[in-house]
């Protein structure tokens, strides 16, 4: 039975009486396996497994135990317990009352929504106040749906007084939002939460018992789901130290307030960690206890073994840092499977996994997009491809793609055809063209005259006459393919120029940093920085665009640096490409947000950017529980780690030429000593 398995605190909570009662379930003290024997106690008391309601925030947590449990019940009685997210269970409960109910994704949902703001003519109102976007308007909406439980325009006034003028003109939007949807049928997944409890009100809906898993990470909303079920018993699982999801409308009130909101509630703790060392649990507690202590715990160490004090690694660069992790990693004797580089700020992720592939060290990335398959890194190493070898066809189309109006075909039309200027040799195709005629291909039995057609390719060249071309573009044969057009010329004029200033260098470093610096570059940085900065009404935001425009660049400068130990481009093609051809998907090193990393847990773990301004993140937060929050981060990748912790810290970053001090997460884990200095300009 699940009983036999647990310790006696483990025990003692799942065993506990009916009503109104918390669980602390701290790091790696074993919550899932609580929920399970707290299930299996219900059932041996004799209670229907469908007055059973189990609430989790990820099916994958709700599949699991429901997995456990058919270990010890039959699956006749197990599939009775109604169990998955707030969502899918009341999404379950409302196809019952709405057989028509038609659950829209929020980028669905976003468009009605812009369909009904652009009705609104803001340009007309004499105020001074910038109106929100669309989209913008629409998270506030959800957000506020999410955090509370009073009116939108009474929300919208206590955060953005500022905006008491527009107020008026948001609610007629949020209004008529809601009458859309409503004659469409259409629902969002808060809707499904608000229609639930507008249903568990109208037709009363009992549990003999209501389990909520992560119970720390509830928003309002969810809470008022629970409190209209009014359960007989309620039993819910969760850490207020690990609550890491205020940005997204999650009240950490509703765990900090459990004993004081239901009469006579009961709070257990679970408090021995099976999962980390002594010293990583006394630093993860030295941290943590500077958060305000709602419910005294302290973790207690639950496993025997190899015991490790927690590293701090000290660099001058962050680059340096990625650098010295990897090899590191390359030395260790873990498997890359069990190692996980842990990070605030996605930004990290970049000059992590660019250090791991030099390596040839295979590392799986949740969330993201990888560096190295990144656009703007991509195109670079494509430039670097068709430079050290000419033939690469597929580099030369994926390089001219982002002219306009060339697709595919053109992109390969001007390659042959450079080829056939040159007799074989691409880039004298290019600079110093001997066959000045277009290429044709032999004419196949149904007359079709294949890639080339005399009648349709063959264009004038003085069409590109005055617009400006230098002497160099006008002359060269190309001009003559029609299907080129101005801007494509351009390009192809930016190409040509990249490649005759750049023809003579080997070394990657000056190679990439020349390419950076050239019309051919920027105007792929404006292309992508434009696509990324639009809106879906297809409005560019310029301040989002700019964003883009420094992110690219410093994508780029990064692959730089990365160039710097290399003497020819080959070799250095061969480390970033070749060496990463061979990764399986899904194996290696586990790249990670503190977010992405909740859960899990590995033999050894690096928690990299500890450095004042990144983590904690002081741009973030601002508006997201403040230093508690971050330092609640802190403590929920500390105790990721199960054997080996490395904490890791750059003085500086030579791409934003930025210093850093050391994050004040490693004083108050007593890894350094703080001076005068430091600890004054805190006060």
């Amino acid at each position: 039975m699940p009983l036999s398995q647990l310790n006696s605190q483990q025990l003692n909570a799942a065993t506990a009486n009916s009503g109104k009662n918390l669980i602390i379930a701290s790091a790696g003290t074993g919550k899932t396996s609580t929920i399970v024997g707290r299930i299996g106690h219900l059932l041996n008391s004799g209670i229907d497994a469908s007055r059973i309601l189990l609430l989790t925030f990820t099916n994958k947590a709700a599949a699991e135990m429901v997995a456990r449990l058919k270990k010890y019940f039959d699956s006749e009685t197990i599939d009775k317990i109604e169990a998955g997210t707030f969502h899918a269970v009341s999404y379950r409960w409302l196809r019952q009352r709405k057989p028509n109910l038609t659950l829209k994704q929020t980028g669905e949902l976003k468009t009605l929504f812009r369909s009904i703001y652009e009705k609104r003519e803001f340009h007309r109102l004499s105020i001074t106040t910038k109106q929100f976007s669309s989209t913008y308007l629409y998270e506030l909406y959800s957000l506020y749906q999410n955090s509370t439980l009073g009116t939108f325009s009474d929300w919208m006034q206590e955060k953005y007084s500022d905006h008491e003028s527009l107020l008026d003109i948001y609610q007629d939007i949020i209004d008529e939002f809601e009458d859309t949807k409503k004659e469409y049928g259409f629902a969002s997944f808060n809707d499904l939460l608000i229609w639930a409890i507008d249903s568990i009100k109208e037709k009363s809906i009992e549990f003999e018992e209501v389990l909520v898993d992560e119970y720390q990470d509830t928003n309002t909303l969810q809470e008022e789901l629970i409190n209209a079920l009014n359960p007989k018993s309620l039993f819910c699982v969760g850490d207020y130290d690990q609550s890491i999801y205020a940005f997204n409308g999650a009240n950490i009130e509703n765990i900090s307030t459990f004993s004081t909101r239901y009469s006579g509630a009961k709070v257990y703790s679970l408090s021995i960690n099976y999962r980390s060392s002594e010293p990583i649990l006394m630093l993860a507690n030295r941290v943590i206890s500077k958060n305000k202590r709602i419910y005294p715990k302290e973790l207690k160490v639950g496993r025997v073994g190899e015991s490790k004090p927690p590293r701090l690694l000290v660099f001058d660069t962050l680059f340096e840092q990625y650098q010295s992790i990897a090899d590191r990693i390359k030395r260790s004797q873990t498997s890359y499977d069990n190692i996980s580089i842990i990070f605030r700020n996605n930004s990290s992720a970049d000059g992590l996994e660019a250090s791991l592939r030099e390596l040839n060290i295979p590392c799986k990335r949740k969330g993201g997009t990888s560096f190295f398959d990144a656009k703007e890194i991509k195109f670079i190493l494509d430039l670097l491809f068709i430079i050290n070898n000419p033939k690469d066809l597929m580099a030369f189309i994926h390089i001219f793609e982002y002219a306009k109006n060339v697709g595919a075909a053109l992109s390969k039309e001007i390659y042959l055809s450079l080829n056939h200027f040159g007799e074989g040799d691409l880039i004298s195709g290019l600079l110093n063209p001997t066959i000045k005629e277009l290429p044709k291909l032999n004419k196949v039995n149904n007359r079709q005259l294949g890639l080339f057609d005399d009648c349709n390719e063959i264009g004038l060249a003085s069409r590109f006459a005055f617009m400006g071309f230098k002497k160099e573009t006008l002359e060269h044969p190309i001009i003559k393919i029609s299907k080129i057009e101005r801007e494509s010329l351009q390009y192809f004029e930016n190409f040509y120029n990249l490649i005759k200033d750049t023809k003579n260098i080997t070394n990657p470093y000056i190679m990439i940093r020349n390419i950076i610096d050239s019309k051919l570059y920027s105007y792929l940085v404006d292309r992508l920085s434009t696509q990324r900065g639009k809106l879906k009404t297809g409005e560019i935001d310029e301040r989002k665009k700019e964003e883009s425009k420094k992110r690219i660049i410093n994508k780029a400068r990064l692959l730089q640096e990365l160039s710097k130990p290399y003497d020819n481009i080959g070799r250095f093609l061969n480390a970033m490409i070749l060496g990463g051809g061979e990764l399986s998907e899904g194996e290696g090193v586990n790249l990670l947000t503190v977010h992405a990393s909740k859960g899990l847990e590995f033999e050894d773990v690096y928690i990299v950017d500890l450095s004042d301004g990144r983590f904690p993140n002081r741009k973030l937060m601002s508006g997201n529980g403040g230093i508690d929050e971050e330092r609640r981060l802190f403590y929920v990748a500390v105790t990721r780690a199960k054997t080996n912790l490395f904490l890791a810290f750059a003085k500086y970053d030579k791409i934003r030429k930025q210093e850093y001090k050391p994050s004040q997460f490693l004083y108050e884990a007593k890894l350094l000593k703080e001076d005068k200095e430091d600890k004054e300009s805190k006060e």
